[in-house]
């Protein structure tokens, strides 16, 4: 079947020439513009994050090993009190109903 640009129910864009047919954007630019000033926003995002991450103030080693065995310390403890209050709750459980599950 053979498409004709004038056949109703056609959309506009397709009527004029399909997708990129046209010299300007939506903005008024030219693509090849569009495309220059979106690489220099671009470069623009790229350089704050370099500038912010060199602001940064970073933990010396001391800090950051201490700060790590602080976390697994942490974890391990909230995991065993979860374990005992489970154990806990279980046997009370056992205790009230009897020992049915």
């Amino acid at each position: 079947m053979k498409s004709t640009p004038n056949r109703p129910g056609t959309p506009a864009r397709a009527a004029a020439g399909g997708r990129g047919s046209s010299t300007t954007t939506t903005s008024g630019r030219p693509p090849s513009a569009r495309r220059a000033a979106n690489a220099r926003a671009t470069q623009e995002f790229f350089r704050g994050i370099i500038q912010e991450m060199r602001r940064v103030t970073w933990p010396t080693r001391e800090e950051w090993i201490a700060a790590t065995i602080l976390t697994l310390c942490l974890v391990v403890g909230i995991g065993v009190f979860t374990y005992v209050v489970d154990l806990v709750l279980g046997w009370l459980f056992t205790l009230l109903t009897g020992g049915a599950r």
